[in-house]
């Protein structure tokens, strides 16, 4: 449910705090429907979540993962410079089409 989603993700986010990483974006894509059966689930809960932090950091946010029964698969990787140029000027693109929308809303 959408509430143990909030909660598995606020105990990433204190994970994150205690190796001291700083969350640069973060994205709730919502319910999904996966591209196969997982523990026969079709349908999960998708969260992006974007960092900064030490090497050391990985281990522990995946040795969380992996003892978390409410994550049923998770990927992490480093991004190169060009992936985080991009992911900023992703972020930039969805900001500004907010705000024009928000805009039109108040007209």
């Amino acid at each position: 449910s959408e509430a143990q989603v909030k909660e598995a993700v606020d105990k990433v986010k204190a994970a994150l705090g205690t190796v001291k990483a700083e969350i640069v974006n973060e994205e709730n894509w919502g319910l999904k429907k996966l591209a196969y059966p997982i523990d026969k689930k079709t349908t999960g809960f998708y969260w992006l979540l974007e960092f900064k932090a030490v090497p050391e950091a990985v281990e522990v946010l995946e040795t969380q993962f992996r003892r978390d029964e409410r994550v049923i698969r998770f990927l992490t990787f480093r991004q190169d410079k060009f992936a985080a140029e991009y992911a900023a000027k992703r972020r930039g693109l969805k900001a500004s089409k907010e705000r024009e929308s928000a805009e039109k809303a108040n007209q």
